[in-house]
């Protein structure tokens, strides 16, 4: 005789709210969450679809909203983005269209996003035998802007060495 019977049901699982969960099972518990599910789904399946059929610079930088009433929302990154949408809307309709999406016509609306902290000043260190080079390369040339410039890097330079030789 089998350990295991052919008769018997794997208990079911009840909710442990301690427990990890997989975000699809919390979407199927209730019939709210899965009308979100299904409008999720819509719009990552747009989103795949709207990459394959604009070009990269486009499909980056686009965002698909829901179809309403047969309007569908695209969302552009700044004005020129929206501008180049526009100029390939009929072709990208037709596509959309062929594709089995229930769109008549795109709504495209330029959606800013948000800005991103500026990288960091770089922070160029030169050696104390660079410093003097340079320094030595600015005396032996004529008064110029170019020996201006050289005796002011070689300068900066070796003021931020002069905290170094205290210590």
């Amino acid at each position: 005789m089998s350990r295991f019977s052919t008769n018997s049901r794997q208990a079911p699982k009840r909710f442990d709210p301690r427990r990890p969960q997989a975000v699809a099972d919390v979407l199927d518990r209730t019939d709210a969450f899965r009308a979100l599910r299904a409008g999720v789904e819509q719009v990552a399946a747009l989103q795949r679809d709207l990459g394959s059929l604009l070009p990269d610079y486009l499909a980056s930088n686009v965002e698909p909203g829901f179809i309403k009433d047969g309007v569908l929302a695209l969302f552009a990154a700044h004005n020129a983005l929206a501008a180049r949408l526009r100029h390939i809307e009929p072709r990208l309709l037709s596509d959309l269209q062929q594709r089995g999406w229930a769109v008549d016509s795109l709504k495209i609306r330029v959606r800013p996003r948000p800005m991103t902290d500026p990288p960091p000043p770089k922070q160029a260190r030169m050696s104390a035998a660079g410093a003097s080079a340079l320094q030595e390369l600015a005396q032996a040339l004529p008064s110029s802007p170019l020996q201006e410039a050289l005796a002011k890097m070689a300068a900066r330079h070796d003021a931020r060495r002069a905290p170094e030789r205290k210590k």
